[in-house]
This record gives structure tokens, C-alpha cells and sequence, in this order.
């Protein structure tokens, strides 16, 4: 499974990704730290991965339908410090190993994880 990491994510988000065995990628790493919220996401579509974000804006199923998306993962946290955020991804690996996001957007919580399919 192809994840991008948005950059209000730490880049630690990546490596945790690809020591689960995930391929991961940062948008910083690609050159894409001042990118528009549209062109990470038709980047992620035409390369086929996952995106995780701290942004809400891509949780609006109008501008972003799930069904067009291989994955859309938004972090939604009250605490967003490194230590918090890693925490969250690493439940949502455990997860990850067992069901897709494909053509869905999950809301990640601390305490759940809610599920939109398109």
C-alpha cells in the first residue's frame, strides 16, 4: 500500500509507515510543502497512494469525494504534538494491516476511527 504523508504531519509519520512494511512518502520530501490542498490530492490519485493529513479541509466529501481517492486519512486530534500524532498512527497501522482505505475516508480519532466509503 502507497501513503503520502501531508506535511502538517511529522516526517517520522513516513518512517513508522515503511518500518510497517507500508511504502510511505512525505509531500515535503517530494517538493510539495507549498503545494495546494488539490494538487496533493490529484497527486495522490494519479500515483495511486493514501493520503494522511491533519488537514480537515480534506475531509469535505464534496471537494474531495472518497469514491475518486485511493484513501483519504484525516487525523483528528485535540493534541496535535509529535508525540500525540505518532501514538495515532501507530493504532492506525494496525489497521492499516487489515483493511484498505481505498475509495473511503476514515476520520482518525485518539480513541476511533470512523469510516466513509464513497
Amino acid at each position: 500500500m502507497r501513503i503520502k504523508v501531508d506535511q502538517n504531519l511529522p516526517a517520522e509519520c513516513a518512517v513508522l509507515l515503511r518500518a510497517a512494511g507500508l511504502e510511505a512518502d512525505t509531500a515535503e520530501a517530494e517538493g510539495l510543502s507549498d503545494a495546494d490542498d488539490s494538487f496533493i490530492a490529484e497527486r495522490g490519485r494519479t500515483e495511486g497512494g493514501a493520503l494522511v493529513t491533519l488537514d480537515l479541509g480534506f475531509s469535505d466529501i464534496r471537494s474531495y469525494p472518497p469514491q475518486e481517492y485511493s484513501g483519504i486519512i484525516v487525523f483528528r486530534s485535540k493534541a496535535q504534538d509529535k508525540v500525540t500524532l505518532l501514538s495515532i498512527l501507530r493504532r492506525l497501522i494496525l489497521v492499516l494491516r487489515e483493511r484498505s482505505p481505498e475509495r473511503q475516508l476514515w476520520i482518525v480519532e485518539s480513541d476511533r476511527i470512523r469510516y466513509r466509503e464513497g
